[in-house]
């Protein structure tokens, strides 16, 4: 039984002569802490924005809970591919964008802090939620959707209280150390209610205390909201600590894939962090 909830199939992106991700295909199973890792300027962020539909991919294909969301061929094969009654496929799949993926159970924070920065703690999370809002300009109009937007209130506090962010509710974001920043970004990605959680270097910035504490909240909110997390982190303790799985990229190619150990011991990982010596 496939019980992947991300399939990575072939996925090549690329700016003008630059091929930045290549080829690249990965699994993620459901409930799995995942990692994708690999030196500065490897890949990992943009394979993250091909994943989610900021970038388009040049080829290959993505598949989340069983649905191809995102594909893409040389012009050449995707004529014959779409053709005849598949012809609108193409057009349907290529269309698939970031809000619509996200609707679709796939939240995401990124490698810079993206909070509204002026408005409050609160006001940012309960932004998020009304993705998930039902009402339209009647009901807006004369509240007649009072009871959802209180329910949204709730459980935004409630995600508040799981970040420890509950007594800050009111601050301005900006005013939030960076490290609490980050947790408030999380929480923001799990008011969307994903099934699917991408963190894009979530202990960029942290001290080793801040580190720990949120190694723990991963592992927490993977548990209390059963999701499946697959995240970018240059923070080795951590990726050891917190992963089931971990996908190795250099140069936009993978170049390994195993648990911790069999990372933690495969040269050419060492070899690509620690680079080669020259009579080599």
């Amino acid at each position: 039984m496939n019980d992947a909830v991300l399939s990575i199939e072939n996925i090549t992106v690329q700016f003008g002569g630059v091929v930045a991700v290549n080829n690249l295909s990965m699994k993620v199973r459901k409930g799995e802490i995942v990692s994708l890792i690999g030196p500065n300027g490897a890949g990992k962020t943009t394979a993250f924005n091909a994943i989610t539909g900021v970038y388009q991919a040049t080829n290959g294909r993505v598949v989340f809970n069983g649905d191809v969301i995102l594909e893409s061929h040389p012009t050449g094969k995707m004529k014959k591919l779409y053709a005849g009654e598949n012809a609108d496929l193409y057009h349907k799949i290529k269309k698939n964008t970031p809000d619509k993926i996200a609707k679709m159970g796939m939240g995401r924070t990124f490698q810079n802090i993206r909070l509204f920065k002026e408005l409050s703690v609160l006001d940012n999370v309960l932004i998020a939620m009304h993705m998930r809002l039902r009402g339209n300009l009647f009901t807006d109009t004369f509240m007649i959707n009072y009871k959802e937007e209180q329910k949204m209130r709730e459980d935004a506090l409630a995600l508040l209280k799981i970040v420890d962010l509950y007594d800050q509710q009111n601050e301005i974001a900006s005013s939030l150390p960076y490290g609490k920043q980050r947790h408030l970004e999380i929480a923001r990605a799990l008011a969307t209610n994903p099934s699917l959680l991408l963190l894009d270097e979530p202990a960029a910035g942290m001290n080793p205390q801040e580190t720990e504490e949120l190694t723990a909240l991963i592992r927490k909110i993977r548990d209390d909201f059963d999701l499946t997390v697959l995240l970018i982190e240059h923070h080795m303790n951590l990726v050891m600590d917190i992963s089931d799985w971990i996908y190795v990229i250099d140069f936009g190619k993978l170049i390994a894939s195993g648990n911790p150990e069999e990372i933690q011991n495969n040269q050419r990982v060492i070899d690509a962090y620690l680079g080669v010596a020259e009579d080599e």
